[in-house]
């Protein structure tokens, strides 16, 4: 059994001891910290809430102890059920709400959830907030309403379509382009919320011929849920059967977007949000921003376009705050998290389908030679095993050292990342486990490797 505490919510195992897995009393004690917190927060009467859930097994069961906890705080709950994030994010704003719950472990495997939490804004609690919320249920520092004062419980099924019916109205979504090109589109929803709103988008957007795979949200789902390429083999397979022009692939929640070529090859995670980008330069000028974990090809579209790329550590949060900062018009972050401020500063793979298909549309190209209009690099990740007893942060220092002394480029906003001339490295520790990852980009999957190779060797000689 597994328990993750993190500033952005609290993911775990289902069953087990309580504190030992995500169990029902977990559930009741975070939810309770953070409604109260919200609560606490509010200047209105009333306080009200958002919940939304994917489509796991044991989603159910969690969506009615969080609503009914809610509840028993006093705060009014707005059910959306079976939700992706970027739609509980949306409905936050779109219900006037104090803030919201999304009920997914992302792309965990079926035995996780999570409890993700949304500020009054529709977006992730911050580092500060996120502490706060964690010490109040540590102290169990919340108080539940009286009988006359509980909260209800009411149902909004309509979410999503206000979602979908906003990424429509979107000047960049060219749905006239789409129709015109008359794509076949195949799509892989992991049997999890993906496919119950990818299909009425595409069909929306003017695409008529839909290959789905895996759309029934039962939570069953049947490979790996993350969308990663050696998870990917059968909508490959299919896309090359029934000649698509492109596949889409999400996780559980529906905020990682990976995309697959018209020949059944991957057109990279990495570059969803490249190619995103690309396209929203080509229509107005605009900063860029992605994690220091993120390919270097989205600096090298934003030089090509005369705009400013500026990098933010790893994790939604700080992505967005970073956004906010630098006045960036498109962000995210290389696992296929597209942030698109015109429509809400939250990952969104909606609104990557439907810009990258008016990209696709109105660039005449086949999906396979878009791709290859990009430049090319390779990420190496790796990780190294340490005792407990070794001092981590101790041992980065001395690394950075190191490097101090040579004519790179130094970046210690997260970890330490260096920029060569022609790749990087970047070496973050692990909150959560007393591990040191390690990221390198080079222009050669060899290259790319023997970097984080040498990086490794040097780090096991400071260990030493």
């Amino acid at each position: 059994m597994t328990l993750i505490k993190s500033i952005s919510g609290i993911r775990g195992t289902i069953g087990g001891k309580p504190g030992e897995g995500l169990s029902p009393l977990d559930v009741v004690k975070f939810t309770s910290a953070f409604g109260f917190w919200i609560k606490n927060k509010g200047t209105a009467n009333k306080t009200k809430m958002v919940v939304g859930r994917d489509a796991r097994i044991s989603g159910p069961m969690v969506n009615q102890l969080v609503c009914a906890t809610l509840s028993g705080l006093g705060i009014d709950v707005v059910d959306i059920g079976l939700a992706t994030t970027p739609t509980t994010e949306m409905a936050v704003v779109k219900e006037k709400a104090d803030g919201g719950i999304i009920i997914t472990a992302s792309h965990n495997p079926k035995q996780w959830n999570a409890l993700k939490l949304l500020n009054s804004k529709g977006e992730f609690i911050t580092d500060t907030d996120g502490k706060e919320v964690l010490h109040s249920a540590d102290i169990e520092d919340f108080i539940f309403a009286d009988v006359d004062m509980l909260g209800t419980i009411t149902s909004n099924e309509k979410a999503l379509d206000f979602h979908i019916d906003e990424i429509l109205k979107l000047q960049l979504v060219d749905i006239e382009a789409i129709k015109k090109a008359n794509f076949s589109v195949a799509i892989d929803a992991v049997n999890s919320v993906g496919g119950i709103s990818i299909p009425p988008l595409l069909k929306k957007l003017g695409v008529n011929n839909i290959t789905e795979l895996y759309c029934e949200p039962n939570g069953v789902f049947p490979h790996n849920p993350e969308p990663l390429p050696e998870n990917l083999t059968e909508i490959s397979a299919i896309i090359k059967k029934n000649k698509a022009d492109v596949g889409f692939v999400v996780d559980p929640d529906v905020d990682r977007l990976a995309i697959v070529n018209e020949d059944g090859s991957m057109f990279g995670e990495e570059y969803t949000l490249v190619a995103v980008s690309d396209y929203i330069l080509n229509n107005k000028k605009g900063n860029t921003v992605s994690n220091l974990s993120s390919t270097r090809a989205l600096k090298d579209i934003s030089d090509k376009h005369g705009v400013d790329h500026f990098s933010a550590a790893v994790g939604e949060v700080n992505v967005v705050t970073t956004m906010k900062e630098k006045n960036a018009i498109i962000g995210g972050e290389g696992n296929g998290g597209i942030i698109y401020p015109e429509l809400h500063y939250g990952r969104d793979s909606l609104v990557g389908i439907a810009l990258f298909l008016s990209h696709l549309a109105k660039s005449g190209k086949k999906c396979s030679e878009l791709r290859a209009g990009y430049p090319n690099y390779f990420i190496s990740k790796n990780k190294i095993q340490l005792s407990p007893e070794i001092d981590v942060e101790k041992i980065l220092i001395k690394f950075k050292e190191n490097y101090e002394k040579q004519d790179v480029k130094l970046n210690t906003i997260d970890g330490i990342k260096i920029d060569f001339e022609s790749e990087w490295v970047q070496l973050r520790k692990s909150n959560t486990e007393p591990i040191i990852r390690i990221y390198a980009e080079s222009k050669t999957e060899e290259s790319a490797n023997n970097l984080a190779a040498k990086i490794i060797n040097e780090i096991k000689e400071l260990i030493k």
